[in-house]
């Protein structure tokens, strides 16, 4: 491959990718360097490439670091001494943090050994530099080569893949890093075991069985919305970790269907859900004459069963959230009609009382009702049977029968 054609494959690479030039030219350095030092180097060398990218010209170097040289008469026992105690320690590091930091530290002192392959005394650097100080990196250059052989090549296209791969993991942590609790558009890819792998676009994220919803089918090529619930640097599987039963993705799909919520006239206060099944959103308008509630049905319900219809037919109750705990209670207890809410601010409980026929209604299929009711409102909730009304009632036919009574005594 000449030169030209060397170059329109890093520019390939860079598109396919999705990595910037620069990150792509220097992964073409650290290959070469791992195939120079592998075929032409001793061992514990340092080398560096530096690559051309408009001639494609190769220059080599050797870098050294500037050290003091330590006597070898004087302190050659000490060292060895040194070097066999970081080892001995070495197999101790992970038994205790002291014996931890006590490797380290031996670490550092064998380190600072003199080495003629990786390091110039002051006055050998004073060729290459006109004032050399300790730790001054000197690039010293070496001869280019063409010719590698087959295991240089095979280190330098393993080095290749490892960069390259790198790079893309730290492409695609800094193009999503901001894109956390959003929801985008994704299709599926292909599923292994459990796991579903969803492409959005420049990247694959990863929806782990937990975060996704009961029952719901996930073949390949299917389009969904999806929800980012983080973006990880250090992954082995996957950089982005995806949902479909995150609460919040309800309130990013109402963003995108209802223009109030999107321009902050009408705000969701709190939402609760039992993914595949149902959820509560309580919502709020913060302008007078616009009601929230209507707002995010939309005519003839179009906005809210888009939503649904996004959600598998997910169940959604829109409430009007409301300042008084013991209204907005009664609203998350909807569509049943409570007849009178109990508070106790210090227990944080409420007790709901509703009639015979709106009992079951409150309390939910499995007590789902009264369950999403709790997780909205942030409060605890009984609900029981308006008995009051009864004993009213009773009471009332008790003192009807007593008049009727004295007025028969009265007659006779």
């Amino acid at each position: 491959m000449d030169q030209k054609q060397f170059v329109l494959a890093i520019n390939q690479i860079c598109e396919e990718k999705g990595i910037s030039k620069e990150v792509a030219i220097d992964v073409v350095e650290a290959a070469l360097a791992a195939a120079y030092k592998k075929e032409y180097c001793e061992k514990g060398q340092i080398i560096k490439v530096n690559f051309d990218e408009v001639s494609g010209d190769i220059k080599v170097f050797q870098v050294k670091i500037v050290a003091e040289e330590i006597d070898d008469e004087e302190n050659g026992e000490d060292n060895i001494e040194d070097i066999k105690e970081a080892k001995k320690v070495k197999i101790k590091k992970d038994s205790k943090n002291s014996k931890k930091e006590e490797f380290e530290n031996k670490e550092d002192l064998v380190k600072k050994k003199f080495n003629p392959e990786r390091n110039l005394t002051i006055e050998e650097a004073k060729e290459f530099k006109k004032k050399p100080e300790i730790d001054d990196e000197i690039e010293i250059a070496l001869p280019s080569k063409s010719d590698f052989g087959r295991i240089a090549a095979q280190t330098a296209k393993q080095v290749m893949i490892q960069k390259i791969r790198e790079a893309e993991k730290a492409a695609i942590f800094d193009e999503f890093k901001d894109k956390e609790g959003e929801v985008v558009n994704g299709t599926v890819q292909r599923v292994e075991g459990r796991n579903v792998f969803v492409d959005i676009g420049k990247a694959v994220g990863i929806l782990y069985p937990a975060e996704q919803i009961s029952g719901e089918q996930y073949e390949v090529g299917r389009r969904l919305k999806i929800y980012i619930v983080k973006v990880e640097k250090e992954s082995r599987d996957a950089s982005l970790v995806l949902s479909r039963t995150n609460p919040e993705i309800i309130g990013k799909l109402f963003e995108l269907e209802v223009p109030e919520i999107f321009s902050k006239t009408v705000e969701i206060k709190s939402v609760a859900r039992e993914a595949g099944s149902r959820a509560k959103v309580a919502v709020y308008s913060n302008e007078n004459g616009i009601d929230p509630v209507g707002s995010c049905v939309g005519q003839r319900g179009t906005r809210i069963q888009t939503i649904i219809n996004e959600l598998g037919g997910e169940k959604i109750d829109i409430i009007e959230w409301n300042e008084n705990v013991g209204t907005y209670i009664q609203h998350a207890l909807s569509p049943a009609k409570i007849s009178h809410i109990d508070i106790d601010e210090d227990k944080k409980i409420a007790t709901a009382y509703a009639d015979e026929d709106q009992l079951s209604l409150a309390i939910g299929k499995q007590g789902q009702n009264v369950r999403l009711a709790a997780k909205l409102t942030g409060w605890k909730i009984d609900v029981v049977e308006n008995k009051k009304e009864e004993n009213s009632d009773d009471e009332k036919k008790s003192e009807e029968k007593n008049e009727d009574e004295e007025v028969k005594e009265n007659k006779e």
